[in-house]
């Protein structure tokens, strides 16, 4: 019978993580093993990390419905678990707990390697191109790591803006424009929703002189004909984030799309309920003719590897996704995963450390 067993890891952060609701110095990461006691060696792991003021399930009994979610599974006695029955049996409440669990189900069908999917980037065959992060700080830290990123080969950067004066930020990106033109250099901005509905189109259009690629969530979520119209007329194209959030029913993700029209979808599955979950949002997209990219939430490697896995199976060829989050922890679990020249690679020869599964 198969059973799952629970652990954690606090994550702490090389640098204070600055968003938009604050610093963050540690991320709490939990895990769900799933084996069967009669098969040893075999174990399936997935990862539930939910994002404080951001995910739906970042909750102060979250450890506590993990746990009795371990328990009640384990009392169903099941004798297999596809990835799409384990999403039903998490539901949509839950969607960082439902993508722990679908990953888990992967990984076990799949022989229990860590690779969920059999394509080029899982068997090591090829990188996922990536863009460079460069968190939110003071100028001369955001200078910093720009500078970082350049010189290890990066040719898509990602800014998140919106914390420091505007001025300072159009100073910013003025110093990397006058590094690397647009034909070296692929720009993605990340508002999180930091300017205000009537202020957006202004800045947009100030924004618009270093030929950005896209701009994540300008508007705070919810605001639909707000962000539609923001959509309608800026110079640089609008990619929903946050707005994706707690939207599970497919009749309102065709809604939300109808009405606002985005250039692109950006798709986390820790927040959107899983791997499954986030190629629907992807196929939905690739109907209504929008462009997309799976990003990371500030999972450990063993989230991370499950989201570059569906990206090798079927991200557009050479487009960057936002995967560049391994490396913000100074206690990550050990993996195969490695970034060279602004690709990420894995080793399916490679080891993995696993956190040891609390006691029972």
């Amino acid at each position: 019978m198969l059973q799952l067993r629970y652990s954690h890891r606090a994550l702490r952060f090389n640098f204070p993580a600055r968003t938009s609701r604050g610093a963050l110095t540690e991320h709490l990461a939990h895990y769900l093993l799933l084996y069967n006691p009669d098969e040893p060696g075999r174990a399936g792991w997935g990862e539930a990390a939910p994002l404080a003021g951001l995910s739906p399930d970042h909750r102060p009994d979250f450890a506590a419905t993990v746990e009795g979610f371990v328990r009640e599974f384990n009392r169903r006695q099941l004798r297999d678990l596809l990835p799409e029955e384990a999403a039903a049996l998490v539901g949509t409440e839950w969607p960082a707990l439902r993508f722990a669990l679908e990953t888990a189900a992967l990984d076990y069908q799949h022989g229990a390697r860590r690779q969920l999917y059999d394509n080029a980037f899982s068997r090591g065959e090829a990188g996922v191109p990536i863009n460079g992060l460069v968190w939110m700080g003071d100028a001369a830290f955001m200078r910093e790591q720009i500078e970082q990123k350049l010189a290890a080969g990066y040719d898509c950067l990602k800014l998140k803006i919106g914390s420091l004066d505007f001025a300072t930020e159009l100073r910013i990106l003025a110093d990397i424009r006058a590094q690397a033109g647009p034909e070296r250099l692929t720009l993605r901005v990340d508002a999180n929703g930091a300017f205000a509905p009537a202020e957006a189109l202004g800045k947009l259009d100030q924004l618009a002189r270093f030929d950005l690629h896209s701009i994540e969530q300008p508007i705070a979520a919810g605001q639909w004909a707000a962000m539609a119209e923001v959509c309608r007329h800026s110079p640089v194209p609008v990619a929903l984030d946050e707005e994706l959030i707690g939207l599970p029913d497919p009749a309102r993700q065709h809604e939300l799309l109808e009405r606002v029209q985005p250039a692109y979808l950006v798709l986390k599955p820790t927040l959107l309920g899983g791997l499954a979950a986030s190629a629907e949002w992807a196929a939905l997209a690739d109907r209504h003719g929008l462009g997309w990219w799976l990003t990371s939430a500030l999972e450990s490697n063993v989230g991370l590897n499950a989201i570059s896995q569906l990206a090798g199976s079927c991200a557009r060829p050479g487009f960057a996704q936002g995967l560049g989050t391994g490396q913000l922890y100074h206690n990550n679990l050990a993996a195969p995963l490695t970034i060279e020249a602004g690709q990420l690679h894995y080793d399916p020869a490679g080891t993995w450390e696993t956190p040891a599964p609390a006691a029972d």
